[in-house]
């Protein structure tokens, strides 16, 4: 069973007539979010668009909310989160807005109300740096970009 973090919702008034983010089955691990624009706006290939989702939240200390990309939009249309995952702070008050890039071959369009990210709350530890002279050694080393095979 999930613990429950309480998160402050604010509905703006260009999306009163929206759902609020929410889960689309009871194991999911993000809360889908909703298109708060206007009118359609088109992705063209290659091009990407900053898209309004009409809420604003209250974060609690200690945990952030990251947006990622919505897999069947990738899969189906190319179209993904430029900076995925994209993280809201806690205090972060502003609308939330999600930057789609639309890595397809084909104008995509956004409608009102469509289901363009997911959000997930994620708790975070406190983290303190220690500056150090030497790290202790690992397996890995200094290996990185495909250091540890390409499969």
């Amino acid at each position: 069973m999930r613990e429950t973090v309480h998160v402050l919702v604010k509905k703006l008034k260009h999306a009163e007539d929206l759902p609020l983010p929410r889960f689309m089955s009871e194991e999911a691990a993000g809360m889908d979010i909703f298109a708060a624009v206007e009118k359609e706006v088109v992705i063209e290939p290659g091009k990407f668009v900053l898209v309004p989702t009409g809420i604003m939240m209250a974060i609690p200390p200690g945990f952030e909310a990251q947006v990622r990309p919505r897999s069947g939009l990738a899969f189906k249309h190319g179209i993904t989160i430029l900076n995925s995952p994209g993280t809201i702070d806690a205090d972060y008050r502003g609308e939330i807005k999600v930057l789609l890039i639309n890595l397809g071959y084909q104008d995509y369009t956004i409608v009102r109300g469509e289901r363009i990210a997911q959000l997930v709350i994620h708790a975070l530890p406190a983290v303190k740096l220690i500056q150090a002279e030497e790290l202790p050694p690992s397996s890995r080393g200094g290996g990185g970009f495909g250091h540890t095979g390409s499969f």
